[in-house]
């Protein structure tokens, strides 16, 4: 007998993170509106955890997000897991958020704690996901606030991994907004696909494609993973960091070819950032290191051109170099445009 998305979601029935929450319908085709039924998490709302009211009027856009967006609070990684904590970690991010930010309430519209506690970020953000036809705009991406709903992951996760509880609670989270919005998970993305930080995290960013794998065993959808450019930081080494002072030779930008993200390239990667209009985009969750110099998603673009390999550029070495790394011939024919530049440099 078939259960209906109201019957499922009145009627209590169990869902577990890891591969059994319950999806109603059969696989879906590729582009069509997911319409599995998905239990909600439990989510802890603002008047639970004791939030300020906000200061001015939340946003609701009368249209669906696009983008499912993963962030880590790139705070500390404590070991209290307890509900109370969550509460105080949401109530610490709203109090910078509209203190120290200026900004009408907390950025975020949900966060996950190393508990698995799911706690409501901005006001109103889970009567309107819960709706399932609109959209509260947060603040946690800078230039795409109107495309996505953001969930901060709390703790720092360059070089650990996250609990169990927050990866299991992440899971069944991610799988109740998608079946909500009828996002594909190809669409569950990290902050630094649309900024170039750090954000969230090495260690998360690496596992968002089984994030993404989950949450379509969950709704019944085949997975295609998308195409990422990458971020390179001060410490990394290797064909790409080469690759990227060519193309920022190629550019105009006085740096050495050395292959190491040092201080002269991070200078070199502001001073061309600046120039082209890129904003200064960080993590927004907490109080970060300077990001201002790395190469992300909003700095390749701009470094890259359509050359072919044979060419005697600073482009055209960039790209022999990554076809060399990647094990291809680099002859005269070889055209590199942009798809085949991030295929390469991923």
């Amino acid at each position: 007998m078939a259960v209906s998305r109201r019957a499922l979601l009145r009627g209590g029935f169990t869902v577990t993170a890891m591969g059994a929450l319950g999806a109603s319908t059969a696989p879906l085709a590729i582009g069509e509106v997911s319409a599995a039924a998905v239990e909600r998490p439990r989510i802890h709302t603002c008047d639970e955890w004791g939030a300020r009211p906000p200061n001015g009027t939340i946003t609701v856009l009368d249209r669906k997000p696009t983008y499912i967006v993963v962030h880590h609070t790139a705070g500390g990684n404590s070991s209290d897991l307890s509900l109370e904590h969550a509460y105080r970690i949401s109530r610490d991010i709203q109090d910078f958020h509209m203190d120290g930010n200026g900004w009408v309430d907390s950025g975020q519209q949900l966060t996950n704690s190393r508990g698995g506690h799911v706690t409501e970020g901005r006001h109103r953000s889970v009567e309107i996901l819960d709706g399932g036809t609109r959209h509260v705009q947060g603040a946690n991406v800078g230039n795409h606030n109107s495309e996505v709903i953001g969930i901060e992951n709390e703790g720092l996760y360059s070089t650990v991994d996250v609990t169990p509880e927050l990866w299991n609670s992440l899971v069944q989270l991610v799988a109740y907004i998608a079946s909500q919005y009828g996002i594909a998970p190809s669409e569950i993305r990290g902050h630094r696909d649309f900024n170039s930080t750090e954000c969230p995290g090495d260690v998360l960013y690496g596992r968002l494609p089984e994030l993404r794998d989950a949450v379509g065993g969950v709704l019944g959808q085949s997975v295609t993973q998308p195409d990422v450019w990458p971020l390179l930081k001060p410490g990394a080494t290797g064909p790409n960091v080469l690759a990227a002072q060519h193309l920022l030779r190629a550019r105009g930008t006085k740096v050495a070819a050395d292959g190491v993200f040092g201080t002269e390239t991070f200078a070199a990667v502001q001073q061309f950032a600046a120039s082209h209009g890129v904003s200064y985009e960080a993590c927004y969750a907490s109080r970060t290191a300077d990001e201002s110099g790395f190469i992300g998603s909003t700095v390749w673009p701009l470094l890259v051109r359509t050359v072919r390999a044979g060419e005697s550029t600073e482009d055209a070495q960039a790209a022999r170099i990554l076809l060399d790394s990647d094990g291809a011939r680099a002859g005269g024919d070889v055209l590199v445009d942009t798809p085949t530049w991030r295929r390469l440099l991923s």
